[in-house]
């Protein structure tokens, strides 16, 4: 299993470079044309050539905005988890959903009863009540 490792990563490698020459935009592309990359990477990339020279020399790399990530605003703003069973708006709104599911299945529970009511009326052969 292991001796097929190094041919899997090449391939990787390969394939990796590949898709990424052809997702970048050709304005981003440095040295070459994009097409000429393409080539380049599909007939060295057995040897690693292709590939390495694709992403080291033919694609314009940005640095992090400022230098670091993540951002100083993300540092000083952590958001906790807070369990839901914790978290009093997640239990306000269970509790809002239960007031709806409820007053929709009392509307329900009429509405049959007002059908049934007519369908016995019905069957006595009495008329159904203008309501």
């Amino acid at each position: 299993m292991f001796r097929y490792l190094p041919f899997l990563l090449v391939l990787a490698l390969w394939i990796y470079a590949f898709i990424d020459c052809l997702n970048t935009p050709e304005e981003q592309v440095r040295g070459l044309p994009k097409v000429i990359w393409v080539i380049i990477i599909l007939l060295f990339g057995e040897v690693l050539v292709g590939p390495i020279a694709w992403l080291v020399a033919g694609k314009v790399r940005h640095a992090p905005a400022g230098g670091a990530t993540p951002s100083e605003w993300h540092r000083n703003h952590r958001t906790e988890f807070v369990a839901p069973d914790d978290n009093p708006e997640f239990l306000q709104s269970l509790k809002a959903e239960a007031k709806k599911d409820e007053a929709l299945l009392k509307d329900w529970e009429a509405d049959l009863r007002r059908r049934e009511e007519e369908l016995r009326r019905k069957e006595r052969g009495e008329e159904p009540r203008a309501d």
